[in-house]
């Protein structure tokens, strides 16, 4: 049943994206659509939203700067998290244009609205097309922006008939008609609105500017980032931590919470260490020495129940729930060490190799 399920979530986005191109031929070949197609439309676009963010869970993307030191196979934004409110702005305004030109008959609309409409929708394809490069390398991130460009494209597409149908037909608005020479011709709406782009652009940027946003961050957005085609940025390593042991998840927690004294080696890879971890391991280093065969029986239970509960912790909330839920064993660790080692900080110092301290 779990599978049927999966299987069913991952194929929505890829028959919605049939269902796009499916309707975008249709209304090319017979110039004719049903009203729902556009409420279908405007719904395809939010559950694609809600999946980026679900998929990006699942890929460890954490929508943090460059320069913030990840775990494991975590990787960092797509965007610039300092540019959010920029692209969000573009989008935003794009999405209105959309629903301006595609909900609003045609004949209710001046040539002026749908110049603007369109230029807007022209921004959302530029920053579409950004996303679909700057995430090439991961098909299933592409799939809402490439979607969302032939929606865009189709928007267009059936205001430019529908207007150039109502030229045929005579019924035409009268107004603006210093204008009328231009923008009453149909076909001439796409290319006055790309002209448009720029200062409609310059508008945005410089309206930003009164949000602490810099004039270039369009283009930081997607260069100040790492891990992404377009990334001029190369992030700090990740830090590893053994996600087979709770001790070391719990380690992974949020720094306020557990500690973190240092990094060190496990298994040949950087972990962060924290009191607690040291201890453990202390605890189990003398537990080896002295009781050889105890430790063996101990380590075999705790590998046939420490590392199933683990491996599903991938949530620093989760870690450090773990943390304190390890303190009364720590303790007792800690009372044993103190009873059977002369100097047992010492031993608990000599934990993991050390290595640089982390910021």
């Amino acid at each position: 049943m779990e599978q049927i399920i999966a299987l069913i979530v991952i194929a929505i986005p890829f028959v919605l994206t049939v269902w796009n191109i499916f309707a975008l031929i249709q209304y090319l070949v017979m110039k004719k659509e049903k009203n729902s197609y556009k409420v279908i439309e405007v719904i395809a676009m939010c559950i694609g939203i809600l999946y980026v963010f679900l998929y990006a869970g699942l890929r460890d993307v954490v929508f943090v700067n460059w320069d913030v030191q990840l775990r494991n196979s975590e990787r960092h934004s797509m965007i610039s998290p300092d540019a959010f409110l920029t692209i969000g702005t573009i989008l935003l305004i794009a999405f209105m244009g959309y629903i301006l030109i595609r909900f609003i008959s045609a004949d209710r609309q001046s040539p002026i609205v749908s110049v603007i409409g369109i230029s807007a929708i022209y921004l959302g394809i530029g920053i579409c097309l950004l996303w679909c490069i700057q995430t090439i390398s991961d098909f299933f991130f592409i799939l809402l922006p490439a979607n969302c460009i032939i929606i865009f494209v189709k928007a267009i597409y059936i205001l430019v008939y529908q207007k150039n149908t109502l030229l045929q037909s005579g019924i035409t608005t009268t107004k603006y008609k210093k204008l009328s020479s231009i923008l009453n011709k149909a076909t001439n709406l796409p290319w006055v609105a790309l002209i448009l782009v720029i200062p409609l652009l310059g508008i945005i940027i410089a309206i930003l500017l009164l949000f602490g946003q810099e004039p270039n961050s369009i283009i930081k957005a997607w260069t100040e980032t790492a891990d992404w085609t377009m990334s001029q940025k190369i992030a700090p390593q990740n830090i590893q931590y053994d996600e087979h042991y709770l001790c070391t998840v719990a380690a992974g927690g949020h720094r306020k919470v557990v500690k973190p004294i240092r990094t060190g080696m496990r298994h040949g890879h950087c972990v962060v260490v924290n009191r607690q971890l040291c201890i453990a391991n202390a605890f189990e280093q003398v537990l080896e020495e002295k009781t050889p065969i105890f430790h063996k029986v101990v380590r075999a239970i705790y590998d046939s129940t420490g590392y199933p509960i683990s491996k599903h912790i991938h949530s620093r909330y989760l870690a450090d729930t773990i943390y304190f839920l390890m303190k009364p064993l720590e303790w007792i660790f800690l009372l044993v060490l103190y009873t059977v080692d002369v100097n047992p900080e010492n031993r608990i110092a000599v934990q993991y190799p050390h290595t640089s301290v982390p910021n």
